[in-house]
């Protein structure tokens, strides 16, 4: 049907129609020149092809980008009014970046159209305001919101605003937390919006009461100590009772794994609710069905031809009668060292596969049948080695226990990332093994991905006290290489990659003490087996010149030198170690009292020192798992057994002249996680020094000074000095007429540690420790359970450059004769350690 429409009134009225219906905005006259725009009949639709498109009111877009996402080109063909118009329109509202949108015809000509797509953004943001928190909370608010001067202003993100602060304060209990937005033209800029936040965190929500329903097998209280982070609010402050949705939800997945952990395989929660008790105060209910208890009655094996039923059952460790536990259950199948899995993988079966599947179930016994492909074995094909930067690749693979044309092996990786993390050139915590299967041939190559730590170290101290200069420099190069000292090229700034040992080191307090050490060290002397080679001198000087111009009378005086060869055993195991050194040592006394035996003399030092250990420790810094034992004996020739001297008699520097003993030395530490990376450390040593004559006694020399912190400042070459905390340095140590005379020692250690940080560029972990241990001036006197106890906490932190330094408070418990003071609240400081 057609209609002529005549008259000015009857156009106007149908092109207002129009436009409102096609734009979905109310339009002002002012808006809109009714004497230009083109008249357009709305109930006849007519196609245009479009002539020109135009886009206004934006500030911030960019025009041809708009044209684009409308989707009309020119010389589209359009029906209007129609559906093509509205389409557009609701692309551009659907991108949530407009307040105002509006397509107008502003010509109309020979059958084109030209249109003109005003657009109108959403206020940009100038300035916000948040209210009602602390200078904390706040910060911590601006920073999670993200909202920029700028950015546009969308009802999308105040209503992500207003959930992001009600979430953040949920976190931490405030369950009834008001906010309140208010947006304001900033009349400075044109389009321009100024936001106030207004938060009111009210009082926080705590949980008053968990209730369980259904529960018969397990107490109320049972099951709450299984939800470790969501408990009832009590008298212990160290309990969080604060409800945290994602903890919560953690905790309700713990409660159905106790449940399956202890045969009830059934059991769900059917529901769970939260009541509000008051504005501060709320209520948990979970409703549960526990489900029947369920034991294992038989386990059969299918597709095992590797090895027998019996045996494999015997190394799963589940017996018949033992209640049904799903999770220990593929932990001994598949994630322990020692599960059924890694005993097919160590044995080249990569491919192979383990599928427990319950093959009936009779009333409350489950009989299981482990269904098992074993595959073929694969061969170790390639051994690629990524990530080293210095170390040089032939170092690596030196300690590799996969080798090309071997069977896989799970634990000779497992073996190959502890002893690449012995060495100390990696990151332990990012040492990451990568087998790369290739089916089609039964072969895998195995990727080792290593990140390089520093682990050179410089030591430079020094101050100034009681007139004397204090002074320390010593460098340490952990992975050095001697045989590039000629290429000046290797020198960035010293040849490194070979993974040799050099430290130099020199100290001074002044005039009074100085000390020279020199130490070299190669791990695979050779370079075809891991035998090493260690070198190393010394001298040191102390004379009683305690001030610069003061010549002094009295000094003592050490040099030494030794040379060591050690090798890496077969038997028992490969962890085993066998370490032999000779040394010599010659020790110069003038007017040097109150130290030793004698003042005056010369005595000199021949011993051979050898060292059976084992050490299966995972790494060197913080160390999880693993053991490390040594028995070490170092000894004398006998003199004075081929001698006809009456020893009795003789002047103390002539009976000393050529030192006499055999030394005994036991060590034995473990390493265990107990939960995360909570780890406990135990530590047992003990020591003898022992004499071959009864006229002679001990050696003045080579004792053991027990006490304190393990530092004196220097060494003296003439004790080896036993820190043992929550006592002054050297209080243990029993004197015979004012000379220290500790000849046996015995010392217990236990160790709670947790690490604060494993970034190799300093480790840091804390600790509480149990210790005890005591000294005696002969074996006779021995008395492992009479020692002194002390407790205490501390610090530790490794640093590449300074190596391990550390401070403890101990406290000890028992007195000291004749020293009172020496117990109770000590400080102790810790530098430097021995690997």
């Amino acid at each position: 049907m057609n209609y002529t429409l005549t008259g000015k009134f009857v156009q106007y009225s149908f092109l207002i129609l129009a436009v409102y219906l096609v734009t979905g905005n109310n339009l002002s006259a002012q808006e809109i020149n009714y004497d230009t725009l083109p008249v357009i009949n709305y109930s006849n639709p007519r196609e245009y092809e479009i002539a020109d498109i135009t886009i206004a009111g934006v500030e911030f877009l960019q025009p041809m980008v708009l044209i684009s996402l409308s989707g009309l080109k020119v010389g589209d063909k359009i029906t209007v009014p129609g559906d093509d118009i509205t389409d557009v329109i609701n692309k551009f509202w659907s991108q949530g970046l407009f307040s105002d949108v509006k397509i107008t015809a502003t010509k109309i000509e020979s059958g084109k159209i030209y249109l003109e797509i005003y657009l109108r953004e959403h206020p940009r943001l100038t300035n916000l305001e948040i209210n009602g928190l602390k200078k904390t909370e706040t910060q911590d608010l601006t920073e999670k919101l993200n909202l920029r001067n700028g950015s546009q202003i969308t009802t999308d993100i105040l209503n992500n605003t207003k959930r992001i602060i009600k979430d953040h304060f949920i976190e931490k209990g405030f369950y009834n937390t008001e906010v309140e937005i208010i947006q304001e033209k900033d009349t400075a800029a044109g389009n321009g919006a100024h936001i106030t936040i207004n938060v009111d965190k009210n009082n926080r929500v705590r949980i008053e009461d968990i209730e369980f329903i259904g529960n018969k097998v397990y107490t109320d209280r049972r099951l709450q100590r299984v939800m470790k982070n969501t408990k009832e609010r009590n008298i212990n402050f160290f309990k969080p009772s604060k409800l945290v949705q994602k903890e919560y939800k953690e905790d309700k997945n713990k409660l159905i794994d106790f449940y399956n952990e202890n045969g009830y395989r059934d059991a769900k929660l059917l529901r769970d609710s939260v009541t509000i008790l008051s504005e501060d105060r709320i209520k948990l209910t979970l409703f549960l069905e526990e489900g029947d208890k369920y034991f294992i009655r038989n386990i059969t094996w299918v597709g095992n031809t590797v090895y027998p039923s019996e045996y494999l059952s015997e190394y799963l460790g589940i017996e018949k009668g033992d209640v049904f536990n799903q999770t220990a259950m593929e932990e001994r199948l598949f994630m322990d060292e020692d599960a059924v899995n890694s005993l097919y993988m160590d044995h080249g079966y990569l491919f192979s596969d383990i599928e427990p599947v319950e093959v009936n179930i009779e009333g409350d016994s489950i009989d299981f049948e482990m269904r098992i492909y074993e595959g073929d074995q694969a061969t170790i094909n390639r051994v690629i080695i990524t990530g080293n930067t210095k170390t040089n690749e032939h170092v690596i693979r030196r300690e590799l226990r996969t080798v090309p044309g071997d069977l896989f092996s799970k634990s000779a990786i497992i073996r190959t990332v502890r002893e690449l993390a012995q060495l100390g050139h990696f990151d332990p915590e990012k040492i990451e093994p990568n087998p790369i299967p290739n089916p089609a041939d039964g072969t895998v190559d195995i990727e080792y991905k290593l990140v390089e730590r520093a682990n050179d170290q410089l030591e430079i101290s020094g101050g100034w006290g009681a007139g004397m200069l204090v002074g320390t420099i010593g460098l340490r190069f952990s992975n050095f290489s001697a045989r590039n000292m000629l290429n000046l090229k290797a020198w960035r700034p010293i040849p490194t990659g070979d993974g040799q040992t050099l430290s130099i080191r020199a100290q001074s307090n002044g005039k009074y003490y100085q000390a020279y050490n020199f130490s070299f060290i190669e791990p695979w002397f050779g370079g075809k087996k891991p035998n090493s080679l260690s070198l190393s001198a010394y001298h040191t000087i102390q004379n009683n010149s305690y001030y610069f111009g003061d010549k002094g009378d009295a000094y003592f005086k050490v040099s030494g030198a030794a040379v060591g060869l050690g090798r890496r055993l077969e038997w028992p195991d490969d962890y085993f170690t066998l370490y032999n050194e000779i040394s010599y040592q010659q020790y110069s006394l003038d007017n040097w009292s109150n130290y030793f035996l004698f003042t005056d003399g010369v005595s000199k030092n021949i011993s051979f020192n050898t060292v059976l250990a084992r050490r299966s420790v995972d790494q060197l810094i913080f160390p999880r798992r693993g053991s490390n034992f040594s028995l070490g004996l170092q000894l004398t020739p006998p003199y004075s057994l081929f001698s006809d001297k009456e020893y009795t008699n003789l002047p103390l520097s002539e009976k000393y002249e050529l030192i006499e003993y055999h030394k005994w030395k036991f060590l034995a530490e473990w390493y265990m996680t107990l939960a995360g990376n909570l780890v406990l450390s135990t530590k047992a040593q003990f020591g003898y020094l022992g004499h071959y004559n009864n006229d002679i006694g001990p050696s003045p020399f080579e004792g053991f000074d027990l006490g304190g912190d393990g530092m004196s400042g220097y060494n003296l070459y003439g004790y080896e000095t036993i820190g043992l905390r929550g006592y002054e340095n050297s209080s243990l140590t029993p004197r015979v007429n004012g000379i220290k005379s500790g000849n046996v020692y015995t010392k217990l250690t236990m160790e709670l540690r947790y690490p604060i940080s494993l970034n190799p560029s300093a480790t840091v972990f804390g600790l509480v420790f149990l210790e005890g241990g005591n000294a005696w001036y002969s074996i006779d006197q021995f008395n492992p359970f009479l020692v002194k106890r002390s407790a205490g906490f501390g610090l530790r932190a490794f640093l590449p450059m300074f190596g391990l330094l550390g401070i403890d408070w101990g406290y000890g418990f028992d007195d000291i004769p004749g020293r009172p003071g020496a117990n109770k609240s000590q400080f102790h400081f810790t530098i430097g350690q021995q690997f």
